[in-house]
Formats: structure tokens, C-alpha cells, sequence
């Protein structure tokens, strides 16, 4: 627990556990990994100049669409009572161009939601993804612009993100989708919102067909086997793990006080859910707390698919495409939204 005003540290195990090692066909996407995104290491006092250099390493939506078959636009939406309207970017199949939304046929629909520990990045982050489905698999994908911490503490992030989700639903006509097949997706601390959205969607009665979280920040106490391994070690280590938490949770960090929309680990009822598709690297951080949620889920009667991944850092599949176990990643990923997208 927090005493006095220094920030909340989990006590560490001893011995330290060794870390799993990783696959050797992941290490130079690694180093890219490590050079590109995490050259300035995450804290308090460097959250501005890693937004900074976050905002220099998204290509623009116009670069992310070129040769696609898709098309674009961003829009303002209603956020949630009494806070800003809320930036999105919808991007739809170019069949849909020109003609009625969606073709006729109501379309599935995918809210994409972007990592980067609650404290960085925009929702283009996201689009590339929303690009890849909206081309593949037919869908209307929605990025959302969701309010960041420290700025914005817990719940902020995840109620921007519901509300984004209730337009969808609100406005499937408008849209061209299908409200019963809404889909919420997101990896790192988007994970860790898909996951709130889906705990909120089933409390607040709004539909929501499946969530696919992707090595999930979703446990504030950062003191798992997995998050001690990877201490000062790979790509988003639990002192980055720390930063974030602490943006966006503050003195009630690893208290009572944290509510399972703000760290859905904190959720003692996973009955009820959307059909989850959680996967994770065994050599990262969030590993232990991604079996431990679909463990839960599964013993509250629930559906969840989960995969961990031999060797594999935070963020592998999309950094080393080419490596064997990226190849099966990628395939299982599109196997379950292939299933999860059917009429």
C-alpha cells in the first residue's frame, strides 16, 4: 500500500527471478523496437518529450490509407456528461464509397484503441490496424482520441473510450453497421481499456460482441513474477509499468480505492463478458496478469481464447513480422477475427 506521499512500489521477490529468454528471431525487431520507441526512457519528468517523440514516429493517416482500399474521416462525437467532445477516425471498405454506409448490408464494426501506458500516443497509433481489418474483413473501424494522464487521471481513459462505443451502438444506422457485432480491440494500455469497455458494456447493458486484448496493462499493483523479470530489461519494463500507473491512478495506486474500470485485474466478477481473444509474450511483463484474467474469465463461466507466445518482447508480432511464432501470432489473431466477425 501507498505511505505518506511517496509514490506505491510493489516489494520485490527474493531471489529475483531469471527472465525468460527470447526467441532469437526476435531480437533484432527488439533492438528496433528499443531504438525507435523507447530512446527516451518513460518517466514522470519525460512523459512531455516522449509524446514528443511518439508524435514523430506515426506516419500521417494520409501515408497509413495510400494503395489501401479503404477510405477515411475523422469526426467529433459527445464525450462522456460533463466532459469535452471526443475526437474519432472512422475508416470504412472503398466499396462503401460513394453509395449508402456499409453497401446495404450492415457492416461488423471494430473501436480501436491505442497503447502507450495511458500517458502517450493518439489514436493513429490504432488506425493502421483499423486500415488492415476495414481492408481484410469488411469492417467499420473507429479510432478514439481518449484523454490522457497524468492530465486526466483514472476513469477518464476508459469512459471516453465506453462512450465511443455507445455512438457506435447509438448510431449503427447512421454508420452501416450491425450493433450486435461490435467488436472493442487494443494492445498494451489499449488492451487494458478494451477490457474496461467490455466490463462496462456488460454492466451498463450496451452490446458488445467480443474483445480482443493484447498484452493487457490492466493490474496497477505491478508485482507479478512476470513484471519482476523484466525489471530494467526489454521493450515497456515495470519501471515504464510504473510510470504509467502512477499518472493514472496517483495516491489511491494499489489501494482499495481502484476501481475495475480504471484496473480491470481489481474486477472480482468476470461473469458476463464479451468473448475475449487475450494474447501475450512470455517474455514480457504483463504475461502473468493476461493468464490470470483469462483464468478468471474462464472460472466464471466465460469464453476466452489465450495465447502466450515462446519468447516473444512486448509488441513482437507487429516489430518482427517475419519471425516463425510472429507468423502463428498474426494467423491465430485473424483466425479469431474471422470467427468473431461472422454474421
Amino acid at each position: 500500500m501507498s505511505t505518506g506521499s511517496a509514490p506505491y512500489r510493489a516489494t520485490p521477490p527474493s531471489p529475483l527471478p531469471a527472465p525468460v529468454p527470447y526467441d532469437p528471431q526476435l531480437e533484432p525487431g527488439l533492438a528496433s523496437f528499443l531504438d525507435l520507441v523507447e530512446r527516451i526512457p518513460l518517466r514522470a519528468r519525460t512523459i512531455a518529450s516522449n509524446r514528443e517523440h511518439f508524435a514523430t514516429i506515426i506516419p500521417p493517416m494520409e501515408a497509413q490509407v495510400e494503395g489501401r482500399a479503404v477510405t477515411w474521416e475523422n469526426r467529433s462525437i459527445p464525450g462522456p456528461a460533463g466532459a469535452p467532445d471526443i475526437e474519432v477516425t472512422v475508416v470504412r471498405p472503398a466499396a462503401d464509397a460513394g453509395g449508402a454506409p456499409g453497401g446495404g448490408a450492415p457492416r461488423p464494426a471494430v473501436l480501436g484503441i491505442h497503447g502507450g501506458g495511458y500517458v502517450l500516443g493518439t489514436r493513429f497509433f490504432e488506425t493502421p490496424e483499423l486500415v488492415d481489418l476495414a481492408e481484410r474483413h469488411g469492417v467499420v473501424g473507429i479510432g478514439v482520441e481518449y484523454r490522457l494522464a497524468p492530465e486526466h487521471p483514472a476513469p477518464a481513459q476508459a469512459e471516453d473510450c465506453f462512450a465511443a462505443l455507445a455512438w457506435i451502438v447509438e448510431h449503427a444506422d447512421q454508420l452501416g453497421v450491425d450493433a450486435s457485432r461490435v467488436v472493442v480491440t487494443g494492445a498494451s494500455a489499449g488492451g487494458g481499456l478494451a477490457a474496461a469497455v467490455a466490463l462496462m458494456a456488460r454492466d451498463r447493458g450496451v452490446p458488445l460482441a467480443g474483445q480482443l486484448v493484447g498484452a493487457p496493462m490492466i493490474d496497477d499493483r505491478n508485482d507479478t513474477v512476470s513484471s519482476w523479470q523484466y525489471d530494467g530489461l526489454g521493450a515497456w519494463d515495470r519501471n515504464n509499468n510504473d510510470t504509467g500507473w502512477d499518472a493514472m491512478l496517483g495516491a489511491d495506486r494499489a489501494t482499495d480505492r481502484v476501481h475495475p474500470f480504471c484496473a480491470p485485474a481489481r474486477a472480482t466478477d468476470l461473469a458476463g463478458l464479451a468473448p475475449a481473444f487475450i494474447e501475450v509474450g512470455a517474455a514480457e511483463v504483463f504475461r502473468d496478469e493476461a493468464v490470470e484474467f483469462a483464468s478468471r474469465i474462464w472460472a466464471a463461466g466465460g469464453e476466452a481464447e489465450l495465447h502466450v507466445w515462446s519468447g516473444g518482447y512486448h509488441g513482437f508480432s507487429g516489430f518482427s513480422p517475419d519471425a516463425i511464432v510472429s507468423r502463428a501470432a498474426n494467423a491465430a489473431r485473424d483466425s479469431w477475427w474471422r470467427r468473431i466477425l461472422a454474421p
